[in-house]
């Protein structure tokens, strides 16, 4: 009889984890406890099978059992998520799909993040080929009124946030086409709320134009906002369709589910 290399892998100990994977998906498709001849059923396992790996997984904490037969997920996979989480970082699950955008384009692609009444570029994707005259530099900072990520954070406030925003800053504009009246403020981030993503129409500089999507974390609270800058002339609207695709893999970096 020919002896097993045993540097093989085992395909029935393969075979387990898979199941085993299987099982913890089906738990995670309801919120409460499931009996075991349901999960048995989902997995398309026989009950015994099914018995014997949720006993193991119970054993580390990886599945709880509320009542005799029934299962639901364990603490054990909110502190390995917990773990995992706090180890996310906006920035660094940003930096590698925006630089493949910027490859895409060829303009400027920035992060920006909300601290206070501005907004605060925390990471940029460019290159001198871009034709830019201006680049925000990292750190830089911008009213909120006057960029399109702004836009996008002041949207997902309350009208009554907006107009006490709107009497600390009096809503200075800096160039011609700057939004500079709340009525119209209001108007515009009303169009915002409505299309979910925002634009920056030389507002902040004259001859540059900006498009923004938001980036979600596991909260569907909005921590950051990516954007394309592009001298007004070279501004393309189909770029827009890529930029909110870069937004949304950020975003589920971050633990963020879109909602169908």
């Amino acid at each position: 009889m020919t002896k097993k290399d045993p540097s093989l892998p085992s395909v029935p100990a393969v075979q387990v984890i898979e199941r085993m994977f299987t099982l913890i998906d089906v738990l995670a498709s309801r919120e409460d406890a499931i009996s075991l001849k349901e999960i048995s059923e989902k997995a398309g396992l026989h009950p015994s099978t099914t018995h014997r790996i949720l006993n193991d997984l119970a054993t580390g904490r990886f599945v709880d059992r509320p009542q005799p037969g029934s299962y639901r997920l364990g603490m054990r996979l909110l502190e390995l998520g917990n773990l995992v989480k706090g180890r996310l970082n906006v920035r660094d699950a940003a930096v590698a799909p925006m630089r493949e955008l910027h490859k895409l384009i060829q303009q400027p692609v920035n992060l920006s993040m909300r601290q206070g009444d501005e907004i605060v570029y925390v990471e940029r994707a460019y290159s001198e080929r871009s034709g830019m005259q201006v680049v925000r530099a990292i750190g830089g900072r911008a009213p909120l009124h006057l960029t399109s990520v702004g836009k996008l954070f002041l949207a997902a406030d309350d009208a009554q946030r907006i107009r006490a925003y709107a009497e600390r800053t009096g809503l200075k504009g800096h160039t011609k086409n700057s939004i500079t009246q709340i009525d119209a403020l209001e108007r515009e981030l009303a169009l915002v709320r409505q299309s979910g993503q925002a634009s920056d129409n030389e507002e902040l500089e004259l001859g540059v134009r900006c498009m923004a999507a938001g980036v979600y974390d596991d909260q569907n609270k909005l921590v950051g906002g990516l954007s394309i800058s592009a001298p007004s002339s070279r501004m393309e609207e189909n770029w827009l369709g890529r930029l909110q695709e870069t937004a949304r893999q950020i975003s589920a970096t971050l633990g963020h589910k879109t909602v169908a």
